[in-house]
């Protein structure tokens, strides 16, 4: 039996996106692969995918403890959440978060869904709810996503999303990047 469950594609819009903020106690147990540990500490399954991500896992950390104030910005698992079926347990779909707190009213979205989940909406959602709570964010007036070239499915989300491409940049990582960005519509 697989790890990560493969739900059928749903026939509406996939379940509402919560993000669930990664503690460094979840932190510290997902590096250690204590899968168990860390859902407990979410209140959702952590999926097995969590356990190939250690580098993001030690690095989130580290910056969590070298500034904890601003340990909200950082990383939260997102969890598909069935509003109209209080029994279904929570899945996590994948992870997302800011790069950190925002830099002259600009802040940077970060997001991965579960490979096994693509392609099910689950990246439409999770944007989403960055979105939103990027809003809530009285000094945040601009959202940005740098974005590879070759990763087709994110450069359209961000398009439907309403992120403009403003230019291009190098990561020593990752390599070429387009930039988007869009301004931030307040939620009320």
């Amino acid at each position: 039996m697989p790890d990560d469950p493969t739900p059928p594609t749903p026939a509406g819009p996939p379940p509402a996106i919560e993000l669930r903020v990664l503690s460094a106690l979840a932190l510290r147990a997902l590096y250690r692969l204590d899968l168990a540990t860390a859902s407990d500490l979410v209140g959702a399954r952590m999926p097995e995918f969590f356990t190939t991500e250690g580098w993001l896992w030690r690095w989130r950390l580290h910056q969590i403890e070298a500034d904890p104030d601003s340990a909200h910005w950082y990383v939260r698992a997102a969890v598909a959440v069935a509003p109209d079926d209080a029994a279904a347990p929570s899945l996590v779909v994948g992870h997302a978060g800011f790069h950190g707190p925002p830099d002259a009213g600009t802040i940077e979205i970060g997001y991965t869904v579960v490979p096994a989940l693509r392609g099910r909406g689950y990246g439409h959602g999770i944007v989403a709810a960055l979105l939103a709570e990027a809003a809530r964010e009285a000094n945040v007036r601009i959202v940005r996503a740098s974005i590879s070239p070759t990763n087709a499915a994110s450069l359209a989300l961000v398009q439907r999303a309403g992120f403009v491409q403003v230019g291009e940049q190098w990561d020593d990582e990752d390599g070429l990047e387009l930039v988007f960005e869009r301004p931030v519509v307040l939620v009320e």
